[in-house]
């Protein structure tokens, strides 16, 4: 069957017009889906939770299980405290972040420069109002009052490959990340206080004056 010149001349113009169209209808559906998340996660004025940490690798194997607490207010405060298998605090003020690893008798101090306030637990305490300028976000709804946000970093020195957020009448029940190995850390949260009052003095670190501090550039 022959083609003629105006149908083919058709075929390769509309080629070419939805080449242009999608990637555009993908950025406004990305900056519909970050504003709908940024929404939803600056009613988070404080955020306190225990939560169960699942480490999967590429194999689909269970490498590491961890279980701990957290706390998030804005603008800035984070606290994480993992209990179990091993001990680790992890605090940040919005300007610098400190880790205390008991077992060790050592803290690191570092700056919270543009690459670690991408950390996803971060986005409990941190800026959001522009989401869809550092992620591509995309939004569905697979069951009644469930709603799941991905996020891929438009950055290539990001921490991670992609996010999964998901929210269960506006409460976030679990993150799932992935890393440019393939590995799946899977967090899950309970005991949810969403709001709850929380003093600024429960984002400080205290340990023993004999410890290693660390800082940045030292």
């Amino acid at each position: 069957m022959r083609v003629s010149a105006k149908a083919l001349w058709l075929v390769t113009a509309f080629s070419a017009l939805i080449s242009v169209i999608t990637p555009a209808m993908a950025e406004d559906t990305s900056a519909k889906a970050a504003a709908d998340l940024s929404a939803l996660l600056k009613n988070y004025e404080s955020f306190q939770s225990d939560f169960i940490q699942i480490v999967v690798n590429e194999n689909g194997n269970r490498v590491q299980e961890s279980r701990g607490s957290l706390k998030a207010k804005r603008p800035g405060l984070f606290y994480w405290e993992t209990r179990e298998p091993h001990s680790q605090f992890v605090v940040s003020d919005g300007e610098t972040v400190e880790v205390y690893d008991p077992d060790l008798e050592q803290v690191t101090i570092h700056s919270l420069d543009e690459r670690v306030q991408t950390t996803p637990a971060l986005l409990l305490s941190g800026e959001v109002d522009n989401l869809n300028e550092t992620y591509r976000v995309s939004s569905r709804s697979p069951g009644e009052n469930i709603r799941e946000f991905t996020l891929e970093p438009r950055s290539e020195d990001s921490l991670f490959v992609s996010l999964r957020l998901t929210f269960h009448n506006g409460e976030l029940q679990e993150m799932r990340m992935q890393d440019s190995l393939a590995q799946l850390s899977v967090l899950s949260f309970e005991d949810i206080r969403l709001n709850a009052p929380v003093e600024d003095n429960a984002f400080t670190l205290n340990y023993p004056d004999s410890v290693d501090v660390i800082r940045d550039g030292a």
